[in-house]
């Protein structure tokens, strides 16, 4: 009867601010909504998960990540092929291009022929990693930025040919700064992890804000090419700096994949301003986790960690609801953002960005 009450007086108080409960989600429609997860990675070519995720209502964006080993990338993408063969409604793919030869006089052109062929394959996207500005030497020794010429005539290619940009530059703003100071979890088990990703520990190498203005370089070199920063485009941190990036960007998308418990830290300390920032930017904003399938077998247990994480981003975006989140201590209210917003964070950008995209 309490519950019954206090859901009760829920109704009464959104139609006393104007708005209806039909005019948002509950957990109860969650399976019953389109969602597309438009950052995942699924590296073999078992396709049970795709079959499984579809009775969540899941369509993917399976991302190849750059690797310098030539036979994990090749697998890498034969594995992202495979998936979009065995469900081409539900699979597309973004590919990477190998940076090998970089010195070479034509690896513009063997760049080019790599992506005409991918294309021809059915890829709607490529993903520039990380390891662009934070790991990948030319044969001086210098790190190779995003806003190189070189990548410029690959860059035109993929505007003339709709080719969409995905780029991972930059990392976390956690990343320079040490253990201790991090404001998730997950950063702190990642860099932890990963010390030669961890940036306060090579004071050598370029800063946070060298990162993002490498990104920014490029996008003024090519304002017209539709991108789509993963990641929150590694500005996370901030939804006030966010909301300046993609003003200045206007063809520029961001997704939420690996950084909603930095999005959800915000929250904690201002829900109001953390939701007014989804509701202004509500056609900017495509879905996703960076979750992922690495092996064969992996099906099941892949498919319930996801339907947790799912769950738990459907339950924050779309109600008021309190929950415990892994990255954080303390309990996340959830933003209650209007199913219109909801619909077009869930599918509809991924669609308008990705137009040729999970035909039925």
């Amino acid at each position: 009867m309490i519950l019954l009450m206090g859901l009760l007086l829920a109704i009464q108080a959104a139609f006393l601010k104007g708005e209806q409960a039909s005019d948002f989600y509950s957990v109860d429609n969650y399976p019953d909504v389109e969602k597309i997860d438009a950052h995942f990675h699924i590296r073999t070519v078992d396709t049970e998960f795709v079959a499984r995720a579809a009775e969540d209502g899941f369509r993917f964006l399976n991302v190849v990540v750059h690797t310098a080993d030539e036979t994990e990338l090749r697998k890498r993408h034969q594995a992202a092929w495979a998936q979009q063969q065995a469900h081409p409604d539900r699979v597309e793919v973004v590919v990477a291009f190998p940076l090998k030869g970089w010195d070479e006089p034509d690896w513009v052109e063997r760049t080019l022929t790599f992506l005409r062929q991918a294309k021809s394959q059915g890829a709607i996207g490529v993903k520039i990693w990380k390891d662009v500005g934070m790991g990948f030497r030319d044969g001086m020794g210098d790190l190779v930025k995003v806003d190189d010429h070189q990548f410029d005539p690959v860059l035109n290619f993929m505007e003339q040919e709709g080719l969409r940009l995905m780029a991972h530059l930059g990392e976390p703003k956690n990343c320079w700064l040490p253990l201790d100071q991090m404001t998730v979890k997950n950063d702190r088990r990642y860099f932890g992890a990963h010390p030669e990703y961890h940036m306060y520990k090579h004071p050598d190498m370029p800063s946070y804000e060298d990162q993002l203005a490498a990104r920014d370089r490029m996008l003024d070199k090519h304002p017209n090419l539709p991108f789509l920063g993963a990641h929150f485009g590694s500005l996370e941190w901030s939804v006030e700096l966010l909301a300046d990036f993609l003003d200045r960007y206007p063809a520029a998308r961001v997704d939420t994949a690996a950084r909603m418990g930095q999005i959800q830290y915000q929250s904690q300390n201002d829900l109001s301003k953390v939701r007014s920032f989804f509701i202004r930017y509500q056609d900017r904003i495509l879905y996703g986790t960076d979750g992922g399938v690495q092996a064969p077998g992996q099906a099941k247990a892949a498919s319930l960690q996801m339907q947790r994480r799912w769950l738990s981003d459907w339950t924050y975006f779309c109600t008021d609801q309190e929950q415990s989140v892994p990255e954080l201590d303390l309990p996340v209210r959830g933003l209650k953002l209007p199913r219109a917003v909801v619909d077009k964070i869930y599918h509809g950008n991924a669609r308008q960005l990705f137009p040729r995209a999970w035909s039925d």
